[in-house]
């Protein structure tokens, strides 16, 4: 139990961003519900690359908090679970970069390679290093789960909104293109 002191002073921090994930993880679906009426076999695709895996970092910051929050009698169970999370989220963000080249809804520019790709990687990289330390320095261990965890909070903020407004403008431009000329019969 001498650890436990450590993770007690985290719980508020995770309470708090844990209820944030959740959250935003409810808003991404009714985002997603929302323009499901323009799904196309090419938007799967594009789904796939860029807006699940948001889903699924809100989803990693709600278990981590979980995960951190639980009254552990030793930091070895937090340990190996928050490695666990680092490791498929790392398997995550290299899928994602697999799908976000292979789709062919949308061609990604540096700026989505940063926010979907690198940034999440290096998020998830930090919790499997934070977690392999965890039991030796726990203090400096916690603080970078924390830090991932807004990270990914953050990576998850922006990624929505750039899919929504992506969306948005997709579909204002759909809607502003000129009708098909009408046949006459007479």
């Amino acid at each position: 139990m001498e650890h436990q002191p450590a993770l007690a002073l985290w719980e508020a921090f995770y309470v708090i961003i844990g209820s944030s994930a959740a959250a935003l993880t409810g808003l991404q679906f009714v985002v997603i519900a929302l323009i499901s009426e323009r799904r196309r076999e090419s938007a799967a695709a594009a789904m796939a690359a860029f807006a699940t895996p948001t889903v699924v970092h809100f989803g990693a910051v709600l278990l981590l908090s979980a995960i951190l929050s639980a009254p552990w009698p030793s930091l070895t169970i937090p340990h190996v679970l928050v490695v666990l999370v680092g490791a498929a989220g790392v398997v995550l963000a290299i899928v994602t970069m697999v799908r976000a080249r292979q789709q062919t809804e949308y061609v990604p520019v540096l700026e989505d390679w940063i926010w979907h790709g690198i940034l999440p990687l290096v998020a998830y990289a930090t919790l499997v290093g934070a977690a392999l330390n965890m039991v030796h320095t726990p203090e400096v261990a916690l603080f970078l789960c924390g830090g991932s965890s807004v990270l990914l909070v953050f990576i998850g903020i922006h990624n929505a909104w750039d899919t929504a407004t992506y969306l948005v403008a997709t579909n204002a431009s759909e809607n502003a293109a000129p009708a098909p000329p009408q046949r006459s019969d007479a």
